[in-house]
């Protein structure tokens, strides 16, 4: 069943998981972008309601604060879209009542990204998508989001069989209590205490000064849900079940902005110049790209920034048509709270 009902040009927004780092940065952003909603309401667990936050204003809704609402199936009555970030089990619990209420669900957890009856949507990439849900469209995973932005106009130059990715994954991809164990932590480490002294609870070693290959939980074959993720929803988002994908996510003591070393194979020849020329005239792509100058994104520098950072571009003479390549975003921005705005932004008519 495709979606009928028609988007109002002023929808009214509900903001699920409100004061969660992703949440937060929802209210940022519909005010970055100025998204033109008639009301915006901001909702989460019953231990958070009553809370105030700031908001900055967009559309026709004034700059001012919210109350924080409890969030129950009837806080979707009225509501146009609503912008999920609260977990899978809450997404799926409260599916039901979202599409019941008229409500389009944008959902940021991994509860329905691979139902073949949802839409999982990089605007950049597959922007038609949205045509065929039926109330439901997912957001990515933060790491397969920056890969496929990069891909795409590299796809359209040539076919892309051979993907191998290894992720630089920031603390905050874990939450807020991922980042602030970011910080107490290296305190901590710096204050002298030892490792079997120091807190750890947000990640299964210290992140501190260390990396940890090991992002979500274990599977059968050795591999991590992470790293699944990325092979089987790049699939799903460029269209293509033959594009084969090998990653290694690693999370590094950084707090915000996930990098990624990239290489690619494709079917036929690609220079370094025509894959530099499409990637930087695609929108949402900044191409940082010159080694004489010792410029290439790195992300201590691009926390809270929009787009998608390409640079250390080169050929991989280990493959007949390769290149290789260094990706860099914000995962709480793009690789989160502005992709789900942007799939809202195109389910609203314009005039």
């Amino acid at each position: 069943m495709t979606w009928t009902k028609e988007m109002p040009a002023h929808p009214v927004v509900a903001i699920a998981g409100a004061t969660g780092a992703v949440g937060s940065e929802f209210l940022k952003v519909l005010h970055d972008v100025d998204f033109p909603a008639s009301e915006v309401r901001a909702l989460a667990s019953a231990r958070s309601a009553g809370r105030k936050l700031p908001f900055a204003g967009c559309g026709q809704v004034p700059a001012g604060e919210f109350v924080v609402q409890e969030m129950t199936p009837e806080s979707f009555e009225g509501v146009d879209i609503a912008l999920f970030s609260c977990g899978a089990s809450v997404s799926k619990e409260l599916r039901a009542a979202v599409t019941a209420a008229g409500a389009v669900m944008i959902d940021n957890s991994s509860a329905f990204r691979m139902d073949e009856d949802v839409p999982l949507v990089v605007p950049e990439v597959n922007p038609d998508d949205v045509a065929w849900h039926n109330g439901v469209i997912a957001n990515p995973n933060c790491s397969t989001i920056q890969m496929v932005v990069a891909l795409k106009p590299l796809y359209d130059l040539s076919p892309i069989t051979r993907v191998v990715v290894s992720t630089y994954q920031a603390a905050s991809g874990g939450g807020a209590p991922a980042m602030a164990e970011l910080y107490d932590q290296t305190k901590e480490f710096l204050d002298g205490k030892t490792d079997d002294e120091l807190t750890v609870s947000a990640f299964q070693h210290r992140i501190a000064f260390n990396c940890i290959p090991h992002i979500d939980v274990f599977l059968d074959d050795d591999s991590t849900k992470e790293e699944w993720k990325m092979v089987v929803e790049t699939k799903k988002i460029m269209g293509d079940q033959g594009i084969k994908v090998a990653a290694t996510c690693v999370r590094v003591p950084v707090l915000r902005c996930h990098a990624e070393s990239v290489n690619v194979e494709f079917a036929g020849d690609v220079s370094v110049e025509a894959a530099r020329a499409a990637l930087a005239a695609t929108d949402g792509i900044t191409v940082m790209d010159d080694c004489a100058t010792n410029t290439y994104p790195m992300p201590g520098l691009l926390a809270g920034t929009d787009d998608t950072y390409v640079g250390r571009l080169r050929k991989d003479d280990t493959v007949e048509h390769g290149l290789a390549l260094w990706v860099v975003a914000d995962q709480i921005r793009k690789g989160a709270a502005l992709n789900a705005v942007q799939i809202a932004q195109l389910l609203v008519p314009t005039a």
